[in-house]
């Protein structure tokens, strides 16, 4: 099983950045897949998650609006489009597969907001 996160990096705030996850190992159709971050000396944050079919989406309020998950099963890719970005967003951001009783991680991807 591994997942790789790409795409994080240094953005001015309002900047937009897109994170990417590739999965392999496991059927990426059957599991629901989520976004989490940790900011340093904070609890790590489930920040957007996306159902196995795409079809439904959640996020945390202080995303709502700025961030869009989506998903590509034929390509067993998950997105994170980030836009209107804020300081507080800088973390490191995480991709998630979770299902059947497990729970995989991905090592993560930095993102800093700062100008």
């Amino acid at each position: 099983v591994q997942l790789v996160e790409r795409g994080g990096g240094l953005v001015q705030p309002g900047g937009s950045l897109r994170l990417s996850c590739v999965v392999s190992g496991f059927t990426f159709a059957s599991y629901d897949m989520r976004w989490f971050r940790q900011a340093p000396g904070k609890e790590r944050e489930l920040v957007a998650g996306i159902t196995a079919s795409g079809g439904r989406t959640n996020y945390v309020d202080s995303v709502k609006g700025r961030f869009a998950v989506s998903r590509d099963n034929d390509k067993y890719m998950v997105y994170l489009q980030m836009n209107s970005l804020k300081p507080e967003d800088s973390a490191v951001y995480y991709c998630n597969a979770h299902g059947f009783g497990h729970d995989y991680w991905g090592q993560g991807t930095q993102v800093t907001v700062s100008s």
